[in-house]
């Protein structure tokens, strides 16, 4: 394009391109402006939302805490150091196993790089979706103990003044509920995060069980039971309640069902030899064209595709204690925290309201 287009014969802007380009720079002006008044939309901010960590961007890329880098670490350098030695075969005029100028060599990996991304790409997606299945069933349990503890202390009566503390027993039992899940889906004993929700009689009842959740969720079940049988809630309150006490369980064997059907071993096994073959050919076809540079692009390419299958195998069960598993703690303590207040806050009850009332 010629300057013309832009300058006038004294080789001057025109007056409309100067308003152009002012109304340009006020309006990117204005954008940046917006953006610092919004700090939320930031990358900074996001990446604070789930660490609660004040990190730049440039400290974000250099983290290595939570990222897979450490575990694949070794099998990058492996693959380094192995195209390195090809690359010194190659300068020294030894003979290769393969020879680099063979025409069937660059179909093999073209071969090879279609199959694995079509692969990578299946694997993340499966382990992504087990992920997000998992959080939204907690998500789903969050909502049901809200749920299931709020109307227990709208729905029951306190006809004596010793139901208001078994009342409050068993809205920490419905917490309990979620923490002893959360301790089954880890694999991991009853300890002392259960104590502190129950009476001592049923926590060492709850240590000689299986099912720890189970034998929680009959034990609200059974409260209820006992509250209708004391006319203190109504057949279609009752039926509600335990309605909600089936959804605890439902989502607790949806949860079951992500950790006790992981990824077909034969699959699993299939990746990982593929890539070790991919790995072991792209130097033969690299050596060629780029020389000593081979082992450091060849440890590249495999952080880059060591790293995507360790992701899929890193999330794949989201129930654990990796760094990029769901914050089952910190589901559990807003629940805590969410019952507390409602035994803290809550409305009076009937009784209390006729006692005010004399």
């Amino acid at each position: 394009m010629r300057a013309s287009t832009f300058t006038n014969s004294n080789g001057h802007l025109p007056t409309a391109n100067k308003k152009g380009w002012r109304v340009s720079i006020q309006g990117l002006f204005k954008l940046l402006t917006k953006i610092k008044r919004n700090p939320s939309r930031s990358y900074r901010a996001r990446f604070q939302i789930y660490t609660n960590e004040t990190l730049n961007w440039f400290q974000i890329i250099l983290r290595l805490q939570g990222s897979v880098i450490p575990v694949i670490l070794p099998w990058v350098l492996a693959c380094g150091v192995y195209g390195f030695f090809v690359s010194l075969a190659y300068h020294m005029k030894l003979p290769l196993p393969i020879p680099q100028m063979s025409k069937v060599l660059p179909n093999v990996v073209v071969t090879f790089n279609i199959i694995l991304s079509l692969l990578l790409v299946f694997r993340t997606n499966t382990a992504h979706e087990r992920f997000w299945e998992g959080r939204k069933l907690w998500g789903a349990l969050v909502n049901t103990v809200r749920n299931l503890a709020r109307d227990i202390w709208i729905f029951i009566e306190e006809l004596e003044p010793s139901d208001r503390v078994e009342k409050e027993s068993t809205l920490r039992l419905v917490v309990a509920f979620s923490v002893a899940m959360k301790l089954h889906l880890r694999r991991e004993v009853v300890n002392e995060e259960l104590e502190a929700l129950m009476s001592p009689l049923h926590y060492g009842k709850l240590q000689s069980v299986n099912h720890s959740p189970l034998e929680i969720a009959f034990w609200i079940g059974d409260y209820l039971q006992h509250q209708y049988n004391r006319n203190c809630v109504n057949i279609y309150q009752l039926t509600a309640l335990q309605k909600l006490v089936d959804d605890l369980v439902d989502i607790l064997g949806g949860c079951e069902r992500i950790l006790k059907t992981p990824l077909p071993l034969a699959y699993a096994i299939k990746l990982k030899q593929l890539l070790l073959m991919y790995c072991l050919l792209l130097p033969f076809e690299l050596v060629a064209g780029l020389g000593w540079w081979t082992g450091p692009i060849l440890a590249f390419v495999s952080l880059i595709l060591l790293g995507i299958e360790e992701i899929g195998a890193e999330i794949e069960e989201p129930f654990g204690h990796d760094p990029n598993d769901l914050p089952l703690d910190v589901i559990c303590n807003t629940m805590l925290h969410n019952i507390e207040d409602l035994i803290e806050s809550a409305p009076c009850t009937r009784l209390e309201a006729l006692r005010i009332g004399r």
